[in-house]
């Protein structure tokens, strides 16, 4: 019971991160992905995700909580549909590479090495599935996708990904002892 109330509140943290974008072009850098990403370090693989599923239903149902306001389930079939999906996926990649630390009592540098790793596997995935759908979305090149979908993001996702590691290996420890 407690883990779902988390996933809620973790949903809505996704939501509310629709008000810090910057828009630079068909994509822009928005707080959510990283907001997904520690869902999952948090909250591992089936209620990150379970977080982010709820954002994304809150969204195609037409609740404005996708970057710019947006909401509605046409927002998928726009430039953004594979970000998004890629969301969900990030979660779950994340929280599945946490429960390496579920079963091992290691030290703080090879749980920051995990946590490290599993953010980085999930902001990879969110441009696998981002990229993918902006080259069919707007008939791209592979080349003109990659400069408008990934290049302009690489350094500002580098930054969330130093920012959450550290944040991620507080608060999961006290997330899992009161979430239980």
């Amino acid at each position: 019971m407690r883990k779902s109330i988390v996933s809620a509140v973790f949903a809505a943290l996704i939501c509310a991160g629709w008000m810090m974008a910057i828009p630079v072009g068909p994509i822009p850098i928005v707080l959510q992905n990283a907001l997904a990403v520690l869902a999952g370090l948090l909250l591992g693989p089936l209620f990150g995700g379970l977080s982010v599923l709820l954002f994304l239903i809150a969204g195609g149902v037409g609740l404005p909580v996708f970057s710019g306001g947006k909401g509605g389930f046409a927002v998928f079939a726009g430039p953004t549909g594979g970000y998004l999906v890629g969301y969900l996926v990030a979660a779950v990649i994340c929280g599945c590479i946490m429960l390496l630390l579920r079963f091992r009592d290691w030290n703080i540098i090879v749980r920051t090495a995990v946590i490290a790793l599993a953010a980085f596997a999930g902001f990879l995935s969110i441009y696998v599935f981002g990229l993918i759908w902006l080259r069919h979305a707007l008939n791209l090149t592979w080349a003109d996708t990659f400069l408008k979908g990934c290049l302009p993001f690489v350094l500002p996702d580098l930054i969330k990904l130093v920012i959450i590691v550290p944040v991620a290996l507080k608060i999961r420890p006290i997330i899992q002892r009161y979430s239980n």
